[in-house]
């Protein structure tokens, strides 16, 4: 696959450049530069990442960061089973516990949300930074929302974090996450509470709480022109028009914050 000139390895993160010196040099160069591209292109286009990270892999499928990368860009175009082959290669490469919530999550992914709540509770999770519990809280969740037990999903995501007023970079989607299982439950006052409090926590519009809060009080989005209207030739009218825009939903499944291939 191309990779623009421009992009070099130089911008992969650190510690990801370090694992690769195992390899030799010009190898090292030009899986740098396909990790680059899945980093690049992991949100934007999933299928491109995707293409990238399977030629680092055919590459250096022996470096533990090239099978996350390759896990994560699975994960992202929902190759649930791919990319939970890929976690564990590179889990049992690094021996580290961080992807141990996505892990959980291709459990869910899988239509197996009982196994993920296995997960939950298992020794792995207390060896996670505070951020990589508050993912598996997320993850715990959404399986009991799977499983339609959505009193105790409220309950799951009820915690110190969630009580705090400190924003972390959780803060908003576990806020959201909580809202949306409140208005699930048909509590909608509350829910209305919480995703304005998301939306306080926002800063980087991880969620779409301001949709949601805009849906629950009836606001209608219109546009302000109708593409599928042209102006005639000789005409002073422009077609206008408007319709009522969808506001964008909540996600099925959080998406754990582990992060996909870093660059600087």
């Amino acid at each position: 696959m191309p990779i623009p000139p421009e992009v070099t390895g130089e911008e992969i993160d650190p510690d990801v450049r370090q694992e690769l010196m195992s390899l030799p040099k010009g190898l090292a160069e030009d899986v740098s530069r396909n990790l680059v591209m899945v980093a690049q292109l992991i949100d934007e286009d999933p299928e491109g990442a995707y293409g990238y990270s399977r030629v680092a892999l055919r590459l250096a499928s022996r470096v533990a960061a090239v099978r996350e990368a390759a896990g994560f860009a699975a994960y992202a175009t929902q190759k649930y089973s791919e990319a939970l082959a890929e976690f564990r290669a590179a889990r049992r490469m690094s021996g580290g516990v961080e992807l141990w919530p996505v892990m959980a999550d291709c459990e869910r992914g899988l239509g197996r949300p009982e196994r993920a709540l296995a997960m939950a509770g298992e020794a792995e999770v207390q060896k996670l930074d505070k951020a990589g519990q508050v993912e598996m809280r997320l993850v715990a969740a959404g399986a009991r929302r799977d499983l339609g037990q959505l009193d105790a999903a409220i309950v799951t995501l009820q915690s110190p974090e969630l009580a705090s007023s400190a924003v972390q970079p959780w803060t908003a989607r576990l806020r959201y996450a909580y809202a949306d299982a409140l208005l699930a439950a048909g509590r909608d006052a509350e829910a209305r509470e919480w995703f304005g409090k998301a939306l306080e926590a926002d800063k980087d519009g991880a969620t779409d709480a301001s949709d949601r809060l805009a849906e629950m009080d009836g606001v209608e989005f219109v546009d302000a022109f109708d593409e599928s209207e042209e102006s005639e030739d000789e005409s002073d009218v422009v077609g206008g028009g408007g319709g009522g825009g969808t506001p964008v939903g909540t996600t099925a499944r959080p998406e754990p914050g582990t992060g996909s291939p870093q660059i600087e």
